[in-house]
């Protein structure tokens, strides 16, 4: 029997991705499990007797389950519904009920998913949705334990009258799967190891082809080549910017000719192999030539806020606290900032999200727990400035403080200029 990690252990281990009789591969099986009894815990701490769940994260998450997932995004084509104790049920197309026969988690899975989007249902929305909420009545009798209060998922402004007419009682399910996903497995740490290696693969072959005269989604390519590559599913947003585009942040690549002398930044917010989240950004210089003085400056700025941040990294510490106690850039780089300090990452981006002191109205109490996934976000640039700088670093906590999981170097002819 393979001896079970530590969450350090993990932290510092890239597994091998192929199976062979010498390795020891993931234990998926004994992941999927983690995360379903998650879920279930969650469900029991909110007194809800199921939920059902219909994004195709959480599908993912619960189950193990990815059939078409971009598409389930916005066209509902399948969903799951766990009670807290009792058969998991899974509803969807051919294609996808052939996808679940060896995960280990859903003990039966139904070939009557009903219409629940425009695409399908049209005029006829509200009529499915309420046999849907019929259909989902009937499970929680059979297995809620004599409990109608049910956990529902972004099933849209239809679902809650569908329900209490049924006399269900609906709760946003959000509550239980955020709260589901925030702790992480050994197992779960090893699928985002490997997902950062395919993204620090790209960030790479980006630093190696980066030239001037390329265009900004010629350089992101690159990114996206290495997640397919490895075996990844997509790259949630296409934040890479150069030169003037900089700054202000958060512009996603475009045709723009990337020029000698110019700073090219991005964040990877990829979505790689088994589903797990990547989230770094760094900052490159597009020579020939020597980064400015300036370009120096914002870099090194956005370094010492990145590594200050990192040493608060530990359980027990309150995100208020973080908030309070957190790096502060000088006056002129404020206005810029960028939206959170820190954020929680799973299989994507995720609770909690820490705040600037500038941002405090939006703060919410919660501490660090060990297993928790976190990134550390800097953002450097300032109102009528030229350039801006975008680094971003992924850690895990861990019983006794933090792991870096994210390795790839910072760039040393931007560091050191005087701050």
């Amino acid at each position: 029997m393979q001896r079970k990690m530590t969450l350090r252990e993990a932290a510092r281990t890239t597994p091998p991705l192929s199976l062979t009789d010498t390795e020891a591969a993931i234990d998926l099986a004994a992941m999927r499990a983690y995360r379903l009894a998650r879920v279930r815990e969650q469900l029991l701490a909110r007194d809800c007797a199921a939920c059902v769940l219909l994004s195709p994260y959480s599908i993912r998450y619960a189950s193990g389950v990815r059939n078409c997932a971009i598409f389930q995004t916005h066209i509902l084509s399948g969903y799951l519904f766990i009670p807290a104790s009792g058969p998991v049920v899974y509803f969807d197309s051919d294609p996808g009920r052939r996808a679940v026969s060896e995960l280990g988690t859903i003990d039966e899975v139904r070939d009557d998913a009903l219409p629940l989007s425009y695409m399908f249902a049209g005029e006829r929305a509200a009529e499915w949705y309420g046999r849907w909420a019929a259909q989902i009545a009937d499970l929680l009798d059979r297995h809620g334990g004599g409990s109608r209060r049910l956990a529902v998922e972004r099933a849209g402004t239809r679902a809650p009258a569908a329900y209490q007419q049924l006399g269900v009682e609906v709760v946003d399910g959000a509550d239980v799967i955020e709260a589901a996903r925030n702790i992480k497995s050994p197992e779960e740490i090893l699928c985002m190891n490997a997902a950062i290696a395919a993204a620090e693969d790209g960030i790479h072959r980006m630093r190696e082809n980066l030239r001037p005269g390329m265009t900004e989604v010629q350089l992101w390519s690159y990114l996206w080549q290495a997640n397919i590559e490895a075996g990844g599913d997509w790259n949630e947003c296409r934040l890479l910017a150069s030169g003037d585009r900089t700054n202000p942040w958060l512009q996603e690549a475009s045709s723009r000719i990337i020029r000698p002398g110019e700073l090219v930044c991005f964040d990877t917010d990829m979505v790689g192999p088994f589903g797990y989240g990547a989230d770094i950004s760094r900052a490159l210089f597009s020579g020939p030539g020597k980064p400015s003085a300036y370009q120096r400056e914002l870099y090194t700025r956005a370094w010492t806020e990145i590594h200050t941040n990192l040493e608060l990294m530990r359980p027990g510490m309150a995100f208020l606290e973080l908030t309070e106690r957190g790096y502060r850039q000088p006056e002129r780089f404020r206005a810029r900032r960028y939206p959170v300090m820190m954020h929680g990452i799973g299989m994507s981006d995720e609770w909690p999200a820490i705040f600037y002191p500038d941002d405090r109205e939006y703060a919410y109490p919660g501490v660090l727990e060990p297993g928790m996934c976190m990134c550390v976000e800097s953002y450097v640039g300032e109102v009528g400035g030229s350039e801006g700088v975008k680094l971003e670093e992924q850690v895990l906590v861990t019983e006794d403080g933090h792991e870096r999981l994210s390795r790839f170097p910072f760039e040393e002819t931007l560091l050191g200029a005087e701050i």
